[in-house]
């Protein structure tokens, strides 16, 4: 599902941010029928690449992201910063915005 790659160059998030590799696009149907790479939609599945360390309250405090490198997440249809490292599209989502965690 997801190809598990080293990257020449590293991004470490800041405050709350989840970097995500977003799974590949479907490229055909079940049925077997292949769709053109215009007319198939971003995935709304991802892989956490990596995680900043939290966000600070008003007293201070560090809240700590509840996700971790190599979990799987559901993602919203649009949103997040769209990145390129090493010819890689990534993309930069604040940790309120992803939907779940897949379990298992």
């Amino acid at each position: 599902m997801f190809r598990t790659r080293v990257l020449a160059r590293s991004l470490a998030p800041l405050g709350d941010r989840i970097l995500v590799r977003r799974a590949a696009k479907e490229v055909q149907t079940a049925g077997g029928i292949y769709l053109p790479s215009d007319k198939t939609k971003s995935p709304n599945e991802g892989e956490v690449v990596a995680v900043g360390p939290g966000m600070r309250d008003v007293s201070g405090n560090l809240h700590a992201p509840t996700l971790k490198a190599g979990d799987s997440v559901l993602l919203p249809e649009y949103g997040g910063n769209k990145i390129k490292i090493d010819d890689e599209e990534l993309h930069l989502f604040r940790e309120d915005d992803i939907l779940g965690k897949f379990e298992g």
